[in-house]
């Protein structure tokens, strides 16, 4: 049964790879139409390639999430090509571990960008025509990290998921009602997110990513929140390794 899954039109970012690229294939296969966006396009074709070869609909767009308004481009292609857009999944992200003694500038930027930024930019460019349909469900993808400062090393990144965190319960108490929001908080999750990492924490990042579990637990987590009845909000879901303690 696919449980309010089945004909929804789904928006995700980072959908190239890892979680993205799972949670495009798991609704596919439960019926919705999914719409893959992200910057690498060559890797979004592949994707769809893989969901429509097993009988479901899929199409890519080329998106930076940090252009607010290629975002909004996307957006306005997304329902001129299906329809109509139920769902938006913000899952683009970055995650660069490094001690802020070392004073990278330039990561930090990049981290509030997509992290944080590219987040408000989905949600500007889907909120209002919500607002006007009545109806939608917004889903941002935070980190354990924005649970519990991890530290040292993943300072700043951890203030960049707090934020998404904070902002994904502030919205829900400003649209709740027909608009829901959820936001899923995963620990380590195998994924090309650690990748993100280089210099002195680089091999600390990888160890730790050893007792990952599959993309394919975040992509349930996500089709849970979705399929369930209009009048039912699940706002936060925090999964991780069984074996992970932070």
């Amino acid at each position: 049964m696919n449980n309010n899954i089945a004909g929804k039109t789904v928006l995700i970012t980072g959908a190239s790879v890892g979680i993205g690229a799972e949670v495009a294939r798991h609704l596919a296969a439960r019926g919705a139409k999914v719409a893959l966006a992200a910057r690498r396009k060559t890797m979004l074709d592949g994707v769809v390639a893989d969901i429509v070869a097993s009988g479901g609909q899929a199409r890519a767009y080329t998106l930076d999430v940090t252009d607010k308004a290629q975002f909004g481009q996307v957006v306005d292609a997304t329902i001129a090509d299906f329809g109509a857009l139920e769902v938006l999944i913000n899952n683009a992200g970055l995650m660069p571990i490094r001690p802020m003694s070392e004073v990278n500038t330039d990561e930090w930027d990049a981290m509030i960008d997509v992290n944080l930024k590219g987040t408000l930019y989905g949600i500007a460019s889907v909120l209002p025509g919500f607002i006007q349909r009545k109806r939608g469900h917004i889903i941002n993808l935070s980190s354990v990290a924005g649970v519990k400062v991890f530290a040292p090393g993943g300072t700043v990144y951890s203030g960049t998921k707090f934020a998404v965190s904070a902002i994904s319960e502030g919205l829900r108490q400003e649209v709740g009602g027909n608009i829901r929001v959820t936001c899923i908080e995963p620990g380590a999750v195998e994924s090309d997110l650690k990748h993100s990492t280089s210099g002195t924490a680089k091999d600390t990042v990888l160890d730790f990513y050893k007792q990952a579990i599959p993309a394919a637990s975040v992509a349930r987590a996500i089709a849970f929140a979705i399929e369930q009845p209009a009048d039912v909000d699940i706002n936060n879901i925090v999964l991780r390794p069984t074996s992970q303690d932070f």
